[in-house]
This record gives structure tokens, sequence and C-alpha cells, in this order.
């Protein structure tokens, strides 16, 4: 909302001076919405007579957890089965040490006291362009320092490419193919020492606030899986047949304890399927029409597969694509960088994945997951009628390109 304020609302002719930020409203605000979202969910274990037991569990059996309480003491949970959805954490990096204050994770640059002057983030996944994202607007200068060659690697490359330029018109800076090798926290802020990822020549970069975000690990160490023999792979992550069942009978895994994508929706669908298959009933989980999304702004969405999979899998296919420029809402509302990218078989005209990037993409993406939840073409979304003026018709049109060719291109 300052970003836009301070960058659009003169465009609109919507005019005013001493514009700032008050970061512990900012703050505050955040809290306050958090803490309604949990007490939420406490409102509904109560309203499903669900028991909350506030403490650190372990499996002691394959059907008891025993749980050191927050308030102090002990007790045993029993239990005809048991769920594991411990979730993840953050991934560390050799030789930094996260402390919450100088050298943060995404916990820890959400609470900052006032905006640093420079942050360098590490890591250009998900998490570390949202966070940097949302302090480069709030004013800090921000580099992402990544060993990789690209930034968010498991998006399409064409809508990688055209995400990257965009954060870079804003400002924020990049050091691809680039690895840490030192960490100095003496001064007043970080000095990290920097060197290519092939090798070569060191340099030293300065911040405030240096935010690791390497990645996350399943939490799945220290909670007893050892003792009931849960068996887990390299990375840690529990091993669960189909039905989230793991190699111990009674004992079930979800989420980011398991294998997958990382994400809470993910999680969700993981639990529902999961208990309607302790229930006796059928549970199902098509991790082919899983969403993501990037929440930068613009919002970067997408599911299914990229062009590079789809090449890669040799399957014949073409692509749409449909620019935000050519959209009238986008246009009108000042907000048009941004695309539409669809991706469908060429003999059968199914779409195998829809990318978009664009204002509220996290919110158009869903028409695009029913679709391929559907097995519908390019042709369906095409001929069905879109609401104008919306963002949304970009999809439409999208498709339009795909199958025969679009109207207002």
């Amino acid at each position: 909302m300052y970003h836009e304020a301070k960058s659009s609302f003169a465009h609109h002719g919507v005019k005013f001076s001493n514009l700032e930020v008050d970061l512990p409203a900012m703050m505050a605000q955040k809290d306050k919405a958090v803490g309604g979202l949990t007490k939420g969910i406490e409102g509904l274990f109560k309203k499903n007579k669900v028991t909350y037991v506030k403490g650190f569990g372990k499996l002691s059996s394959p059907s008891e957890v025993s749980v050191d309480l927050n308030d102090g003491g002990s007790t045993v949970v029993k239990g005809k089965n048991v769920i594991i959805a411990t979730g993840s954490d953050v991934k560390s990096l050799p030789g930094v040490t996260i402390d919450e204050k100088k050298i943060v994770s995404s916990t820890g640059a959400l609470c900052l006291s006032e905006i640093p002057k420079k942050l360098v983030v590490i890591g250009a996944g998900y998490i570390g362009l949202e966070m940097g994202s949302v302090w480069n607007r709030l004013g800090s200068e921000v580099t992402v320092v990544e060993f990789a060659p690209d930034i968010v690697p498991s998006m399409d490359g064409e809508v990688r490419k055209q995400f990257q330029r965009m954060l870079e018109k804003q400002k924020m800076k990049f050091m691809l193919k680039t690895k840490v090798v030192g960490v100095d926290t003496s001064g007043d802020g970080v000095k990290l020492t920097l060197e290519p990822a092939a090798g070569g020549e060191q340099s030293v970069i300065e911040a405030d606030i240096v935010l690791v975000s390497a990645g996350r690990v399943p939490y799945t160490a220290g909670i007893g899986l050892e003792s009931v023999g849960v068996e887990t792979d390299k990375a840690g992550r529990i091993l669960v047949d189909k039905r989230f069942m793991t190699n111990v009978k009674g004992v079930y895994a979800i989420g980011d304890a398991i294998p997958g994508p990382m994400l809470a929706h993910k999680a969700e669908e993981d639990g529902v399927a999961c208990v309607e298959f302790i229930a006796g009933k059928e549970g199902h989980v098509d991790y082919d029409t899983v969403p993501g999304v990037v929440y930068t702004h613009p919002e970067v969405a997408s599911v299914g597969k990229t062009e590079e999979q789809v090449k890669a899998l040799g399957i014949p296919y073409r692509v749409g694509k449909f620019p935000l420029l050519a959209n009238s809402r986008a246009k009108a509302i000042d907000d048009a960088e941004g695309l539409v990218k669809v991706v469908a078989e060429k003999e059968t005209d199914k779409i195998l994945g829809v990318h978009i990037m664009a204002p509220g993409a996290g919110e158009i993406i869903h028409e695009a997951v029913l679709a391929l939840q559907y097995g519908a073409s390019s042709e369906d979304i095409a001929r069905t009628c879109h609401a104008h003026p919306t963002v949304s018709e970009a999809l439409k049109e999208a498709c339009l390109q795909t199958f025969t060719k679009a109207i207002h291109i």
C-alpha cells in the first residue's frame, strides 16, 4: 500500500505530502491478523471437540506421544493412530548463525524493528524474493545472493526472466552464481565475503540485516522417529505410502514432513486425504495440480508443467501468451507489467501448464487449477465468457492464442 501510494497515486490524480511508514503500526496490524487467525484455529478445535495439548511431543510408541508441556511437567497422549504434521524449519547455511537480530530467517524478517538501509538476501527462492520485495518496497536497498544461475529454478524459464527484469526495475539487485564463504558480525552491521560459485576472486558486501532464505528442511529430528523405527530419506523426510502411512502401522505423516512441495495448501490437502483413509474412505491429492504463488508485486502464480518440463518429456506442445499491456483492466489501473502463458498438448489441446505474472495472479490461477483438474483444453477456457474489464481476461486471451489466435493482440 505504501509503495502504491508512493509510486502510483499521483498518476491517478491523488496528491498528498508527508507520506511515511509507521513500522510499529504496520507490525501491530500484522500481529493482530496473525493472532486472530491462530485464535480462530483454537476456536475450531473447541467447536469440533479437539483436545489441544501445548508442548513438545515425541513418539514413545506407535500409539503414544509423550509431551513436555509448555507450562511445565509432562503428559502422554494415546491414540489408535498418530499423524505427524511437524512441518519444516529454515535450512541453515554452514558458517552462518541465525540470531534473528542481524542475521534473520523469514520469521525474523517479519519482525524487524526498523527498515534496514541495506538488506542482503541469501537465496532467490519464493520466500527470499517475497521478503526481499517487501523490504525493498518499504525503502531498503536489497541485494539477493544466489548460488544457482537463475532465480526460482522451479519457475517457467520465460516467466522467470521477465520476473527478474521486473524486480530489477524495482531496484532489487541480483548476484547469481555466487556463494557466501564468510560472515563477520563484529561491527554494527554484517560483512559477507562472497565468491563465484565456480570459484575465483572474493569480494565483500556490507548489510545492516542479512536474511537467510536458502530453503526449508523437514522438522523431523528429535521427535522420536528412531525409537519406533519410522523410516526417513537422506533429507530427513518421512517416507509414506499412498495412504500417507509410514512403515510403522498406525503412524502417518503429511505436509512438509514428507516429500512434495512445501506449501501450506498442499499440507491441508494431505491432511484431509490422510484422515479420509484412516476413516476407511478414499482420499486423493493430485500433486500435478497444486498451484504455487510468489507473493511479490506483481504476483507470479503457476500450476502444472513448465515449458522446459514438457519439452524434456518429449510431448509435442503449443504455447499461447498474452501480455498484460493489452489487457484493459491492467491498463486502467496502471499496473500492466506481466503476462499469461499457457502450455497445451499439440494433438489434444489439453492444458499442461499455466504461468501468470500479474496483479492478483494468486487469485486468477485457480481458474487454471480447475481446468487442469478436469482435463480441460485451452479452447474450453477460450470459449468461456469472462467479465470485462478484468485481469482474468488475459487468461482467456492466452488460451485463444494457444489454440487459434488471440483477439486483442
